[in-house]
């Protein structure tokens, strides 16, 4: 069992920034990957970024260069810095994780409120 707690949401302007957390508890495997996602209202819940557990990222391309995923190995933390926000960024966001080794289900975060509006 894994448990996902995230902090960090809020309401900012346009072009302004955000830094959400995710603190990561439970059994963690060797291998795994998280991520965060989004969904706003009335679309389908989509990934945002991803992390394995070696270090590799990817983004979705409405983000790309201006969100930046990471993470605090000694905290098991993971985070996710939102710069240069825009109105369609708004949406309820996700911390995702998932053991790959050994194998287990899709663990999910209780969701943070990002509204991007002036």
């Amino acid at each position: 069992q894994v448990q996902l707690v995230e902090s960090g949401g809020g309401l900012v302007q346009p072009g302004g920034s955000l830094r959400l957390s995710c603190a990561v508890s439970g059994s963690i495997g060797s291998i795994y990957v998280m991520g965060w996602y989004r969904q706003a209202p009335g679309k389908q819940r989509e990934m945002v970024a991803g992390m394995g557990s070696l270090g590799r990222t990817s983004y979705a391309e409405a983000v790309k260069g201006r969100f930046t995923i990471s993470r605090d190995n000694a905290k098991i933390t993971v985070y996710l810095q939102m710069n240069s926000l825009k109105p369609e960024d708004t949406a309820v966001y996700y911390c995702n994780f998932k053991n790959l080794v050994p194998p287990g289900g899709e663990n999910w975060g209780q969701g943070t409120q990002v509204t991007v509006s002036s």
